[in-house]
């Protein structure tokens, strides 16, 4: 039996377990994964991550849902990654994950919360349904691919919505979603930014943000009219984020060839304690 130490670290509530296997030692099972992100028997978290040496950037980060399964971007992740590589003494964040290239700053630093702004990839495309085939509550929507694969819709009172169980409905029935499914965002604009929800597959619950659904949520408000937040020279656009509890924001360029370009999250990135685990 190995002793193995992980980090805890949320970004805008969205936790997760943190290993230094920059030695490459570390080889967790997906049923292990599981059940280190178990909130009852386990140590709980919203999903798991590596630190990992790479030979061209300054790091890897390898992401895994609390379900154990991987293979995609994690913004709120990327954030409390560099959050934790800093811990670890590393001074610049160039670093590639499952979607590609990323880079960051720390803009802030206060007690053990740091102000992390991440480049995520550039949206390709938008593709809009007026209603998605095998799901039995309105969904009309758009699906864009942000690092994650993610469908947002725009409603009304999101505050007292049922997320989870149209979420989840969306998720699983959504022929033309299949058979990966994507997470779904439910954005309602407020005057000075927009407010997003987001029910996580592989977590299959909703979680307190998600950073690359924020993402895909602004993009598709500025495709859909929605007034941003600010407008810089050039044409960059901003827009504020309430999630649960925290507030985030995303800007980027509009694109003709694609859709936004230099995009860019902001947020928090806190550490919340140390836990050594039996393996």
């Amino acid at each position: 039996m190995k002793v193995q130490t992980f980090y805890k670290y949320q970004g805008a509530g969205n936790d997760f377990l943190i290993a230094d296997n920059r030695s490459g030692e570390l080889q967790l099972s997906t049923e292990q994964i599981a059940a280190l992100c178990d909130r009852r028997y386990g140590v709980g978290a919203d999903g798991l991550m590596l630190l990992e040496s790479s030979a061209e950037y300054d790091f890897r980060m390898v992401y895994y849902n609390s379900d154990g399964s991987g293979g995609m971007m994690c913004g709120n992740g990327g954030r409390c990654m560099v959050a934790f590589a800093a811990d670890c003494g590393i001074e610049h964040f160039d670093f590639d994950a499952a979607d590609g290239f990323h880079s960051a700053q720390i803009l802030a630093v206060e007690g053990l919360q740091k102000t992390v702004r991440l480049k995520m990839k550039d949206v390709a495309s938008i593709d809009h349904y007026g209603s998605l085939e095998g799901v039995c509550v309105p969904s009309e929507g758009s699906f864009l691919d942000t690092g994650t694969r993610h469908y947002v819709r725009f409603v009304t009172g999101l505050q007292a919505y049922d997320i989870v169980s149209e979420g989840r409905d969306i998720r699983y029935n959504a022929v033309q979603l299949q058979p990966i499914g994507a997470n779904v965002n439910y954005v309602e604009p407020f005057d000075g930014g927009v407010m997003v929800r987001t029910y996580e597959k592989g977590v299959e619950d909703e979680t307190f943000a998600c950073g690359t659904g924020i993402v895909a949520s602004c993009v598709a408000s500025y495709v859909k009219g929605v007034k941003p937040s600010e407008v810089a020279h050039g044409g960059r656009v901003k827009y504020d984020v309430v999630a649960k509890r925290d507030r985030l924001s995303v800007d980027f360029v509009p694109s003709d060839g694609s859709v936004a370009e230099d995009v860019w999250l902001t947020g928090p990135a806190t550490f919340v304690a140390e836990i050594k685990v039996n393996l």
